[in-house]
């Protein structure tokens, strides 16, 4: 799929600074967008990571590009680890409850939601997490026999922050994104990502797609690990927008995103995630992720989603679930949209580029002395 500016990128983008990383002919490259114009930035430092904490976000030193239409463009991020925090949002909160219950089976989830929404749905966006109230509410599910894990990071002092997929294994706007052929109930989950610096400073954010798979995840959460990171499963992009006097972290708490998933069989879903309705500040899920734990190429963080579709798509009771072909676009107009099509993680192009692969290439082009 050929990188479209006038599709994926906001409206303001010849005013906004992005950061963001293309396939050029010599390799993978930085660039970045300033002022309308495009810089291969691979001169100055070779990777985003070593841009980030030399906080070079000027197209000086760089070389100009053509312009931002027609790049190979991939994933905003090179060496960030990536980061994901979990039930973020009471209507997350209150699925992972449902799918914990209905042990991954979307056919039982539907009376499940019903009655877990009627018992403890309008608590659950009422308390403040970690807070005293959060503490009895607690007290009280766990009398009524109501308590669970997902609720614990949900209101408790902790969020739930994990490791969603390896170093470079993230894919950019126009990849195809893979669920596990073995899933029957799955979903995409649109989000804004924090690109956080080694020193814990959030420098921009980007969209993502933290794709899930209900189905594992429900039957234990201990199998959260093969529900959250396999081949093909997360995307990033299409740039990060660098926050600056015209984009702030006020911005990302105010965002609205929409996501439409457009099946080949002719099925459409439309969503949206209000980011004013998470139960953690960003700003908080960061320092959570930081506590007692070093980040030297820094990371990227998720910041979980409102969204969580319970429409049928085929068997009546059985909700939503991907089929291979699915086009999903996740948009926010001060990020743009990205943009995949599913496929399955079998069938997906195989990850082969990793860290050493990247270091060999950047030895090649007499560059890896800049990447300190």
């Amino acid at each position: 799929m050929a990188f479209s500016a006038a599709e994926a990128l906001p409206a303001d983008w010849r005013e906004g600074l992005f950061l963001g990383r293309a396939h050029l002919p010599e390799g993978p490259s930085p660039i970045l967008i300033e002022g309308g114009r495009v810089y291969d930035m691979a001169a100055v430092a070779p990777t985003v990571s070593a841009l980030v904490e030399a906080r070079h976000f000027t197209g000086a030193g760089g070389r100009p590009l053509d312009g931002p239409d027609g790049l190979a463009l991939l994933s905003p991020i090179d060496l960030q680890c990536v980061k994901a925090s979990g039930v973020t949002f009471a209507v997350s909160a209150l699925e992972r409850v449902i799918e914990e219950r209905a042990d991954g089976d979307p056919a039982a989830a539907a009376a499940i939601r019903t009655r877990l929404e009627v018992q403890i749905g309008g608590s659950l966006r009422a308390v403040v997490p970690g807070t005293e109230d959060a503490a009895a509410l607690k007290r009280a599910l766990m009398a009524d026999g109501l308590w669970s894990q997902y609720l614990e990071v949900a209101i408790g002092p902790d969020a739930e922050i994990f490791t969603k997929s390896p170093v470079l294994s993230t894919l950019g706007w126009g990849a195809e994104i893979g669920i596990r052929s073995d899933s029957t109930w799955n979903n995409p989950e649109p989000e804004i990502v924090l690109l956080v610096a080694p020193d814990g400073t959030s420098v921009g954010a980007s969209l993502g797609n933290d794709v899930n798979l209900r189905d594992f995840e429900g039957r234990s959460a201990l199998l959260l690990g093969k529900a959250k990171d396999n081949n093909a499963s997360c995307s990033l992009g299409p740039l990060v927008r660098l926050f600056d006097d015209r984009f702030t972290m006020d911005d990302v708490r105010h965002a609205e995103l929409e996501l439409v998933v457009e099946g080949e069989d002719g099925y459409r879903l439309t969503g949206a995630s209000a980011m004013s309705q998470i139960s953690r500040d960003p700003l908080d899920l960061v320092r959570q992720s930081l506590s007692e734990h070093q980040y030297p190429d820094g990371f990227v963080l998720f910041l979980g989603t409102l969204f969580a579709p319970i429409q049928d798509r085929d068997e009546p009771g059985r909700g939503f679930t991907h089929k291979v072909g699915d086009r999903v676009t996740i948009a926010s107009p001060r990020l743009g949209k990205l943009v995949n099509r599913v496929t399955t993680s079998k069938d997906a192009a195989p990850w082969t580029e990793g860290i050493g692969a990247l270091m060999r290439n950047l030895a090649g082009r007499g560059l890896l002395s800049r990447a300190t």
